[in-house]
């Protein structure tokens, strides 16, 4: 490896001039990048300014077109992600790559080429321990990944980094989809990593507070540019949104107080299993109103996800009803659901709401092909459906160089505006929005939040399931915290304390015992 002999301070890898066109898109544009041993260099940037680009061309996913790349000191050129991780660089990528129905130590050592033909899992499990030991990792190396939380999951990622001998590594937004508590075992994981000579942490995230206490420096890109690279004791939470954005960005969004209207939705006792047939939904009971926002409190897994699918007509419900505006949904399809006036939002943008290989105008016909006014005698008018794509790429800036596009080919912020866009164009009555900023950028998480206040002014009664607590209070004029498939509580905003809140998140009840 070119890096063993490097010290503290110097420099690890170099990219000089790096350029990467895509179909009408450069995706980087003569970018200069360094990154230090022993230094964690967050980098920070809109979907679409081009991190995840830079980052899968600095580990050998993508060739540039232009640029030059050093590592220790000497030009190289990967062909592929085994190069790069021959010369002891390591990627954490936002989506898994693990096998499921596999233990965490399978994980960790499928593909490894230095397994040989014989496995030897003491000797793997011993220095996979040690290695846990030496940067504060707490995991159970005989449990199957599909029974892991999602920051046990990213454990087993960067576990898997370094016991392929990755002395550089590169973290694609790590703590996205984790609780508070998982960000913080993370975060002081990668502070252990970073005061080791061996651990590069270059870091991509869109939280500006962690990038303001983890990192020692942050470059910013914008459009596939270069727009500023500082140390980041220099930095605040203000200066580093307008660079991102290159505007004045209103962090804290005014809560807007509608006059509360007609009753939209009605859940009495719901009750739904998950997919492995157990309970996760337990007795749910609430209603929302017209000009309401109902914000559900959880931590991932606690039946979040069953709640959704039941009220969108995508899972069955065991018990319970539900009613839109006085008529019984619960048995009716998600078709159905839709014409009465539901729109869904998913968590899953890339699996649930859209489909990658499918055009812009094809993904959002996926909301209208049972619309009288896009079809006519069982054939779709795909004139009338371009028109409304077009539109609505216009209307929420939508960065794409046409409808034709791929889904797939847009960043996460803009694949998360065009699902927003078709879902809200047709002014549904109830708004079921799961997770929708979640992942993205500041400038998106603006636009987004936005929205969901605009259809709450116009009437629409919204459903916010979301698991970042300043997003509910923002947001909510009531907030519901979920535990383990119960609703601790339904609590108007105005009463909420976010401490309270967060400990009923946790199975806490407001008198301090555990429910």
């Amino acid at each position: 490896m070119l890096l063993e002999q490097i010290k503290r301070g110097d420099i690890v890898l170099a990219a000089k001039g790096i350029t990467k066109r895509f179909p009408g898109v450069i995706a980087n544009d003569q970018i200069d990048f360094e990154i230090k041993a022993g230094e964690i260099h967050a980098v920070l940037g809109e979907n679409g300014a081009g991190k995840s680009t830079l980052m899968k061309i600095l580990f050998g996913q993508y060739q540039p077109d232009e640029g030059e790349i050093y590592v220790g000191g000497k030009q190289v050129k990967f062909k592929s992600p085994l190069d790069a991780i021959d010369l002891g660089i390591g990627m954490v990528h936002q989506h898994r790559k693990l096998v499921p129905a596999h233990t965490v130590i399978d994980n960790i050592i499928l593909g490894h080429p230095g397994a040989g033909k014989i496995l030897d899992l003491k000797r793997a499990t011993r220095e996979i321990n040690d290695l846990c030991d030496k940067f504060g990792f707490s995991i159970d190396l005989k449990a199957k990944v599909w029974q892991l939380s999602e920051g046990e999951k990213q454990v087993v990622e960067i576990l898997k980094a370094l016991y392929r001998g990755a002395e550089l590594l590169i973290m694609d937004e790590p703590t996205a989809a984790l609780t508070p508590l998982e960000t913080e075992k993370l975060l002081t994981s990668i502070e252990a990593m970073s005061n080791d000579d061996l651990a590069i942490v270059p870091f991509i995230t869109h939280k500006l507070p962690i990038v303001l206490r983890i990192s020692d420096r942050v470059t910013v890109l914008r459009r596939g540019k270069v727009i500023s690279c500082i140390e980041t004791e220099q930095a605040t939470e203000k200066t580093l949104a307008e660079e991102l954005v290159g505007r004045e960005i209103i962090f804290r969004t005014e809560r807007v107080k509608v006059e509360k209207g007609e009753t939209v939705l009605k859940v009495d006792n719901l009750c739904a299993l998950s997919d492995k047939g157990t309970l996760a939904l337990d007795g749910c009971s609430f209603s929302i109103s017209e000009g309401e926002i109902f914000g559900v409190a959880g931590v991932s897994g606690n039946g979040q996800r069953e709640l959704v699918e039941a009220l969108a007509g995508l899972r069955e419900s065991e018990t319970g009803t539900v009613e839109l505006n006085g008529k019984d949904i619960t048995r009716l399809s998600s078709a159905k659901r839709w014409e009465l006036g539901i729109g869904y939002i998913p968590a899953d943008r890339n699996g649930t709401g859209s489909i990658g290989d499918f055009s812009l105008v094809l993904n959002t016909t996926m909301n209208y092909y049972f619309d009288h006014d896009y079809y006519s005698r069982g054939t779709l008018d795909y004139s009338k459906i371009r028109s409304l794509t077009e539109a609505i790429i216009a209307e929420y800036d939508v960065k794409t160089p046409n409808a034709d596009v791929k889904a797939k080919n847009l960043s996460g912020g803009n694949l998360q505006k065009l699902i927003l866009a078709r879902v809200l164009s047709r002014k549904p009555q109830l708004v079921i929005a799961s997770l929708p900023t979640q992942g993205l950028d500041i400038g998106a998480i603006e636009f987004v939040r936005n929205k969901l206040t605009e259809a709450k002014v116009n009437k629409a009664a919204v459903l916010l399931i979301s698991e970042d607590l300043d997003e509910v209070f923002a947001l909510s004029d009531w907030i519901a915290p979920i535990y383990e498939g119960k609703f601790m509580d339904i609590i108007p905003v105005e009463k909420a304390k976010r401490e309270r809140v967060g400990a009923m998140m946790a199975g806490i009840s407001l008198e301090g015992e555990a429910a």
